[in-house]
């Protein structure tokens, strides 16, 4: 039987290092053009400041931001966030009829159907968990939200 406590799971560490990356790119460039700013109207130096800062607070906020959960499994329900056009965001078991898993647009995913016909699509590649443990414990915890009992 699945544990009381809630399961979180996170963004593989590939996702997040690829954000990271794309992160640190895009703030090169504003550091760049800040210091050709700085070079072609004769500005003074300490103008670089600015952007120097904005860029910290972005990549401490995008390290934030990365370290939250994506998907809550709890007694009660689930919980996914972060995940562009998943669905419907959170939902009790008991208005889940059934989780399958499929493939959408090449990319391994849970699909959680729920009784009136909305879904939940979770690809599972951007979670930090194997996919048959997650798709295990996500089975386990719908069963019992739902008062089944293993035989």
């Amino acid at each position: 039987m699945p544990t009381p406590t809630p399961a979180d799971y996170r963004f593989a560490p590939t996702l997040t290092a690829r954000l990271l990356g794309l992160t640190l790119v895009a703030s090169a460039v504003v550091v760049l053009l800040a210091t050709v700013a700085v070079a072609y109207w004769d500005l003074h130096t300490v103008v670089l400041l600015i952007p120097a800062l904005l860029v910290l607070a972005v990549l401490v906020s995008m390290m934030a931001w990365s370290n939250g959960y994506v998907v809550r499994l709890t007694e009660d329900g689930y919980q996914v966030r972060r995940i562009r056009g998943a669905g419907v965001p959170a939902a009790h078991w008991k208005d889940v009829e059934d989780a399958v898993t499929t493939h959408v647009h090449g990319s391994p995913c849970v699909v959680l159907r729920l009784r009136d016909g909305r879904t939940t699509t979770i690809p599972v590649e951007t979670l930090n968990v194997d996919r048959e443990a997650f798709a295990r414990e996500l089975q386990e915890r719908l069963a019992h939200g739902q008062g089944h009992r293993r035989l």
